[in-house]
């Protein structure tokens, strides 16, 4: 702790655990996540971990939403959404301003990200919240379809047509009968003996 990696009220990440700092003692620090559960830190563990201090010199941060439409979706009109979003939320910063990128092609979908700054760690659950709302009513009124993954399966018959699908009404009488009463060897079922009959 001789460099002062840390202060009190500051969020830190330490290797997969993350809070804020509200004790600093000689041998251990106790942050508190956000679960409100505190937590004790050796120190030793700001030297040997990996520490990210969020608020250090600066609480900006960085949010990407990660956006996967439709093949065959109008591109420019996906990225028109997708700024529309950015710039209509006031939690977003204009400087560094929005930016969106179709990182690649898909196995289902054509993938995009949304790239936004915010200026407090506070704002960062609230404005993924709204973005992603923002985004799926834009991309309804606009007839952008949001993929997911899915497998379709056609059928070719040997000469190579497709085979279409038929469908027909349910017909009850297709269903096997349930079985009869009669023996699988004979016309009836063996007549059970009577206990109560006396014995010739």
């Amino acid at each position: 702790m001789f460099e002062r990696p840390v202060r009190i009220g500051d969020t830190v990440t330490i290797g997969t655990f993350s809070g804020n700092v509200n004790k600093i003692r000689i041998r251990a620090t106790t942050i508190t996540d956000f679960d409100r559960k505190e937590v004790i830190i050796p120190n030793k563990a700001f030297v040997t971990e990996r520490l990210i201090n969020w608020s250090l010199s600066d609480t900006i941060t960085r949010i990407i939403i990660k956006v996967g439409v439709a093949y065959g979706s109008d591109l420019a009109k996906v990225k028109e959404i997708l700024l529309k979003a950015a710039h209509e939320n006031p939690r977003v910063m204009t400087d560094p301003e929005p930016h969106v990128f179709f990182l690649n092609f898909g196995a289902s979908t054509l993938d995009h990200e949304l790239r936004v700054y915010v200026r407090e760690l506070r704002d960062r659950s609230y404005t993924v919240d709204e973005l992603n709302s923002t985004i799926d009513k834009l991309c309804r009124e606009n007839d952008i379809n949001i993929a997911f993954n899915q497998l379709d399966v056609y059928l070719h018959k040997p000469d190579g047509t497709e085979i279409q699908e038929v469908s027909r009404p349910f017909d009850t009488k297709e269903l096997p009968s349930a079985p009869s009463e009669k023996s699988a060897i004979g016309d009836t079922k063996p007549d059970l003996p009577d206990i109560n009959k006396p014995l010739a």
